[in-house]
């Protein structure tokens, strides 16, 4: 029975630019089907339907030819036969296509008992849709040389009948297939440079890379810079917490004139308070006297938690869309500040990260109608040039609050860290080499707090960040995150900070 595509599950990924992997070991044809319509899913989705043909036949082809590298394989070692000695190899793909179609069934489970898999990974991204197949056996210079040379002739034909009616030998996977793959290309107008075949940590990677509809591109690019404008709009920083911040920045300011300066901003006095008495400072006593509150949260620790203090003050807390927002920030800052701590225990980041999680929705705080006069302006300039409304909710619900986030923050002039920690906790490889400390521990902790991660599949996270947390199973990151659970609900207990550590 072929398996049932959750469509709500490709549809996230599409359209959060999740990567979705599927992996099997012997490709049978209720797999192709389920890839096919994977693949119909993520087109619908970017208005591309047009290329699902085209498209099914290329990303077949390449799974039937890392299906049979696999093959080739375990054939070879059966007749004790050295894939990389020409003469051995010769002698070999004599009688391979013939013997392994007469015993399918014998090569493929000694494949799967061998653990050589097939992956084949969708992810839209950056305007593109990426298409993947990558099998767990390093391409051979030879097979190399022959996939390169088939796209070569490939040059030579205008049309798919040219090619079919001049012989080629057609004897390996890389035979008259890639010639066809590189031609369906052409015909829907990208050329050979969308197509390529490496190899990387002994995996070969096939790879396809397409582009956007341009008129989708075209109408995102347009809302984008609305919104822009729209940014533009919202009011300073709070100018009390711009000069705090510049007497902090001074080299000779005494903590008493801090005291006094935050002492003036009750709601300021009053977070201040219950971040020193919450447990993240274990104290034996409540402290009630701002100076010393001051003096046990440090001046830089202050600075930072004024990012936070000063963007609720603007984007507001009230309506119920923002308190959740608010609260899954909170809970991703105090993960974050948990995971620098104890995990990489790097505790020159511990503020940053902290204020990096509680802000780093800050773009999906201006879309859950914290100022509806704003998205009201933007849904009347969709509907002015005709942009469909869903293409404005596809925004507001994807990756691109991130990068609206990063330019307010911009606008506030946030340090670099913070910008960076906001704009890229969906895409934290893209992050300045400099900061990746900071984004990728708030990346994880927007993994491990937010619940529709748990439907993911490993694969499908960051390996970068995963492997820099030494996280290499599913496993280990559902054990972190239950740890993490476990202090954040202890921590609620005795109040959970709302603006510092």
């Amino acid at each position: 029975m072929a398996k049932q595509v959750e469509t709500e599950k490709v549809l996230q990924a599409a359209r959060s630019s999740i990567p979705l992997t599927v992996k099997t070991f012997t490709l049978p044809h209720e797999t192709e089907v389920y890839l096919e319509d994977i693949l119909a899913i993520f087109l619908k989705e970017l208005d591309q339907e047009r290329l699902k043909d085209p498209l099914a036949y290329c990303l077949r082809e390449l799974a039937v030819n890392a299906k049979k590298a696999n093959t080739k394989r375990v054939y070879f070692k059966e007749k004790g036969l050295d894939l990389l000695h020409n003469q051995q190899y010769q002698e070999g793909m004599q009688n391979f296509k013939q013997e392994t179609l007469d015993n399918i069934g014998h090569f493929l489970e000694l494949q799967k008992e061998a653990g050589l898999y097939i992956k084949v990974i969708f992810h839209s991204k950056g305007g593109r849709l990426y298409l993947y197949v990558t099998n767990n056996t390093e391409i051979t210079r030879h097979e190399q040389i022959r996939v390169f040379d088939r796209i070569a002739r490939s040059r030579s034909f205008d049309t798919l009948e040219e090619a079919l009616a001049t012989v080629i030998d057609d004897t390996e996977g890389a035979g008259l297939g890639i010639v066809i793959l590189v031609l369906m290309l052409k015909k829907i107008g990208l050329d050979e440079d969308a197509f390529d075949i490496d190899t990387k940590n002994g995996e070969t990677i096939a790879r396809i890379v397409i582009p956007m509809d341009q008129v989708k591109a075209d109408n995102l690019d347009m809302i984008s810079e609305k919104l822009v404008q729209e940014i533009e709009r919202l009011p300073a920083f709070p100018e009390n917490l711009v000069t705090l911040q510049k007497k902090i920045n001074e080299p000779d300011t005494e903590i008493a004139e801090i005291a006094r300066m935050v002492s003036t901003d009750p709601s300021l006095t009053a977070d201040l308070l219950k971040v020193v008495n919450s447990a993240a400072f274990m104290l034996p006593k409540r402290v009630d006297n701002i100076l010393e509150a001051v003096k046990l949260v440090g001046l830089r620790a202050l600075g930072k938690m004024l990012y936070s203090y000063g963007t609720q003050k603007v984007l507001g807390t009230e309506s119920p869309e923002t308190k959740t927002l608010w609260e899954h920030s909170y809970r991703t800052a105090f993960y974050a500040y948990n995971l620098a701590r104890n995990v990489s225990k790097r505790k020159e980041i511990l503020d940053d990260v902290y204020v990096g999680g509680i802000l780093h929705d800050m773009g999906k705080i201006i879309f859950s109608s914290v100022h509806p006069e704003m998205i009201d302006r933007v849904e009347q300039f969709c509907r002015d040039k005709g942009i469909p409304t869903q293409l404005f909710e596809d925004l507001s619900s994807g990756l691109n609050h991130a990068e609206i986030g990063g330019r307010i923050a911009v606008k506030w002039n946030f340090p670099e860290a913070l910008v960076h920690a906001i704009q890229y906790h969906h895409h934290p490889s893209d992050a300045p080499p400099e900061h990746r400390d900071v984004v990728y521990t708030v990346y994880l902790a927007n993994v491990l707090a937010d619940r529709k991660h748990r439907d993911y599949d490993f694969e499908q996270f960051d390996q970068g960040v995963m492997g820099g947390f030494n996280i290499k199973e599913r496993q280990a990151l559902d054990t972190l995150r239950k740890r993490l659970e476990s202090l954040f609900e202890r921590e609620q207990g005795g109040s959970v900070p709302r603006g510092g550590r």
